[in-house]
């Protein structure tokens, strides 16, 4: 996917000036497809070159006048045909699974703290997940777009409660094969 293709996902639910689009993007597409603020913005500048978007420039008092961006047919057509395309297969890449992988050479200690910090975080994205379900999504039958963004939703909570799974065996494992066998102290045998 390219960023064209998220920010064309976004465009399309609604017009956005840079910064909307950009606080959006942090809030919800930024969970699986990372984006700084100033490639955001770039973007847009080449997809409004391609004539996928276009903007209407809006006067602020005491401010810097805004664009607003939107979808236009061509972004329309050409978001139509990237959603008709094969998605490829999903990818890891993620330091965590090399390191551990790597860990005799290293120090355990150091992989258990790096794991905790990383559980820390999953708990954190979990709880917005959570949090965005109960705030945006009412009980009851969804359809349209709602239903697609609360599956989107769904994915994430399932794939970070199975990473946090994850996470507290890999902890509890290297915390009990940290440990000292019977006769050692300190790793070191008497």
């Amino acid at each position: 996917m390219a960023l064209e293709h998220a920010l064309l996902v976004s465009l399309a639910e609604q017009p956005s000036s840079g910064y909307e689009l950009a606080r959006r993007f942090d809030k919800s597409i930024s969970f699986f497809w990372s984006a700084t603020h100033q490639q955001i913005y770039r973007t847009l500048k080449r997809i409004t070159e391609a004539e996928w978007a276009t903007f209407e420039v809006v006067a602020q008092d005491g401010k810097p006048d805004k664009k607003i961006y939107s979808i236009s047919d061509l972004g329309r057509a050409e978001l139509a045909k990237w959603l008709a395309e094969p998605s490829p297969a999903p990818t890891l890449r993620w330091e965590i699974p090399v390191k551990l992988r790597g860990l005799h050479h290293g120090e355990p200690d150091a992989m258990l703290k790096d794991l905790k910090t990383q559980r820390e975080e999953a708990q954190r994205t979990l709880q917005h997940y959570q949090d965005s379900a109960v705030r945006h999504f009412p009980q009851g039958k969804l359809a349209g777009a709602q239903l697609h963004q609360r599956l989107v939703l769904e994915g994430g909570i399932r794939q970070t409660e199975g990473l946090i799974d994850w996470l507290d065996e890999t902890i509890t494992a290297l915390s009990t094969d940290n440990q000292p066998e019977e006769g050692e102290t300190s790793g070191h045998q008497r």
